[in-house]
């Protein structure tokens, strides 16, 4: 693998507590697939035949990280988006059998090769803003043999596009209609069956639950953990999305990598979070779309250093988007995030969210060279445009991915 080094860069390199880290008039040295120096241009060392990137002042990042996304699913959902305008609750829609089981059927319905022919796409728009890692949740199959599906098809998407996906089983989503009445048991076929055979055939990398009143109880997610940590498997919560359960500070309590959501999340809980090392996954898409009123305690995330994360939660109900980019500009001005927040919130803190912030989410030596050129002088245009794509080139692990902007 050849060397690279870029010269002539704004560097963000997301290195530190809060802030960019800016390093203007930089250069970065990429080996063997690592970033092996970085600095001011002033101090670069010599090199031999490595290719040489002017970069011409423009903005270097680590690549970015959707650390929460339904990308696998069949099907859509634009019927309900028109009920919600139209004045139904998203719990209503859910009630009357729509929502998560409305996508669950079409899902099932689809074979392997129609789930990837229809998640594609969308992986590709998110891939063509300077994603170069993301989180693929299961979670529409509801039975063993279609959550495995979904999770194959997460794994086909990473080998096809040669990127890395960390695929989350969220067996726990919802409640099948088979199982109307008998939440219970189906949470004993999730920990006695779903979860042991993927986690077998090597699909799982963590393990999510939807503890809401729609969903699965506090207890019904707590004996899904214990599986999963029986299992060694890391483990996340969609957690006091529609109201406040106590999910977020019960799976923030057993050391979860993330607890996402969180708009319904007491401000005096979040003490309790900043106990543990779990991160705040922000979905602004969700607000969006639902339209919600309740603002996360962002406030109290910033006075308790909470790490604050983004996530594009491309889902065909809640939040049908597939731009990181969009998603950014939405915290900033929905929850009034900086834009520094919001970059962090898809590089550094996004990979705490995964447990993959020794190996991304920041321009670091020994960290994998996965690095975002682009037509950008500074980091804020990448929150304050919207519309325009300004990625301009994208190297993941070392290797070209798009090379298309580096003429410009």
């Amino acid at each position: 693998m050849p060397e690279t080094l870029f010269i002539n860069a704004t560097l963000a390199r997301l290195d530190r507590e809060s802030g960019y880290g800016l390093c203007e008039h930089g250069a970065l040295l990429v080996e063997a697939g690592r970033i092996a120096w970085l600095g001011p241009m002033s101090d670069q060392p010599a090199v031999g035949d490595a290719e040489v990137i002017d970069c011409a002042g423009r903005l270097l990042t680590p690549g970015l990280i959707d650390c929460h996304s339904h990308l696998v699913y069949g099907g859509d959902r634009a019927d309900e988006f028109e009920m919600r305008l139209e004045g139904a609750s998203y719990a209503q829609i859910a009630q009357q059998g729509g929502g998560i089981l409305a996508t669950v059927n079409a899902t099932r319905a689809a074979s392997e090769a129609e789930l990837f022919e229809q998640s594609l796409p969308r992986l590709d728009a998110l891939l063509a803003e300077g994603v170069t890692t993301f989180e693929i949740k299961s979670g529409y199959g509801l039975d063993s043999d279609n959550e495995i599906k979904m999770l194959r098809v997460a794994r086909q998407l990473e080998r096809e596009r040669k990127i890395r996906v960390q695929k989350t089983f969220l067996g726990a989503h919802a409640l099948p209609p088979e199982y109307a009445g008998r939440s219970a048991d189906y949470i004993e076929r999730v920990c006695d069956e779903m979860l042991p055979r993927a986690h077998a055939e090597g699909l799982v990398d963590a393990v999510d639950v939807f503890i809401e009143s729609i969903a699965f109880s506090l207890e019904q997610g707590a004996k899904v953990f214990d599986c999963a940590q029986a299992l060694g498997l890391p483990i996340k919560a969609h957690a006091e999305q529609l109201s406040d359960l106590g999910g977020a500070v019960m799976a923030a309590q057993r050391g979860a990598l993330s607890v996402d959501h969180i708009e319904y999340l007491a401000a005096d809980d979040v003490a309790r979070l900043a106990q543990s090392e779990t991160v705040a996954v922000l979905l602004p898409g969700a607000f969006y779309v639902l339209r919600e009123t309740q603002l996360p305690p962002l406030a109290a995330l910033r006075q308790h250093k909470v790490p604050m994360a983004l996530g594009s939660d491309a889902n065909p109900g809640s939040s049908p988007i597939t731009s990181l980019l969009l998603v950014m500009n939405m915290a900033c001005t929905l929850f009034r995030l900086t834009p520094a927040e919001a970059l962090r919130g898809v590089t550094i803190n996004a990979a705490r969210a995964l447990g993959l912030q020794s190996e991304i989410g920041s321009l670091e030596v020994g960290k994998q060279a996965d690095i975002v050129l682009w037509n950008a002088a500074k980091p804020s245009m990448l929150s304050y445009q919207i519309g325009i794509n300004p990625c301009a080139a994208v190297m993941q692990a070392g290797r070209w991915r798009n090379q298309a902007g580096l003429e410009k």
